[in-house]
């Protein structure tokens, strides 16, 4: 086993190895849990949340354990590494792997709890959603200062970004899902364009996002950007539809 706590919940280590060590028959279910677990735990009147993640294939139990760090391990690490860097995502806790003779096991992420009133889905279910111009020009500041201190957000989708008024017509963003980032002195053109492949289909907010985004990064025009982010939209779009359809294929042909 390796089990790792944030030095500000020392306090509460034997209490959070509990509440992962008896994952399965304890907390609330917080989700559907189709892929990975989340349940909700009480820890000193503070809500928290343990992910337990699916348990990897053989090929991964051996490349987790020998090669490449756990899901569980990269979220805890990449979330200290977001709030060193005043991004916003919910306080880590602690991480949790189990290994076995081939390879890990089973491993799970401890981290804060938040209740915000929306994520960046909304935007793209509600088209009417209040305020909707003012926090999707909000959310690409937040994209273009991710990019400034060089975080590329691979898993950044609709459902990946909490959003939380503050006051007036301000709003804070959170990032969740963190297991796969890659951190850059410098981060291309492309590479910032690209991260904004999976968020939206809807061309209107494109335009939106690009707009807001030429505003702060002077290196193109907001024609350019708008191009460049639109075609990086639309290839994830048309890549996404052949993949469904291939699956579909594959599943007529096991049927």
């Amino acid at each position: 086993m390796n089990f790792k706590v944030n030095p500000a919940f020392e306090n509460s280590t034997l209490s959070v190895l509990d509440n992962i060590k008896t994952f399965n028959n304890s907390g609330t279910l917080f989700g559907n849990g189709d892929r990975n677990k989340i349940k909700l735990f009480e820890l000193n009147g503070t809500t928290i949340n343990i992910k337990s993640f699916k348990i990897p294939n053989i090929v991964n139990k051996i490349a987790y354990k020998y090669f490449r760090k756990s899901k569980a391990r990269r979220s805890f690490e990449f979330a200290t590494i977001l709030l060193e860097k005043g991004i916003g995502t919910p306080q880590p806790i602690a991480f949790l792997e189990n290994f076995n003779a081939i390879g890990l096991k089973d491993s799970y992420y401890a981290s804060e709890h938040l209740i915000t009133e929306l994520t960046y889905r909304e935007l793209v279910e509600i088209p009417d959603y209040p305020d909707h111009d003012n926090i999707l020009r909000q959310f690409s500041k937040f994209t273009f200062d991710l990019h400034q201190k060089g975080v590329e957000f691979l898993d950044h989708s609709p459902g990946n970004t909490l959003i939380k008024k503050t006051t007036g017509n301000k709003y804070d963003f959170f990032l969740v899902d963190l297991n796969r980032m890659n951190f850059h002195a410098d981060m291309t053109f492309e590479q910032r364009m690209n991260n904004f492949r999976r968020l939206t289909p809807h061309k209107e907010m494109i335009a939106v996002m690009s707009n807001e985004y030429s505003k702060f990064y002077k290196d193109k025009t907001e024609a350019e950007i708008f191009d460049t982010m639109w075609k990086a939209t639309v290839d994830f779009q048309e890549e996404f539809a052949r993949k469904k359809r291939l699956k579909k294929k594959l599943k007529f042909w096991k049927s």
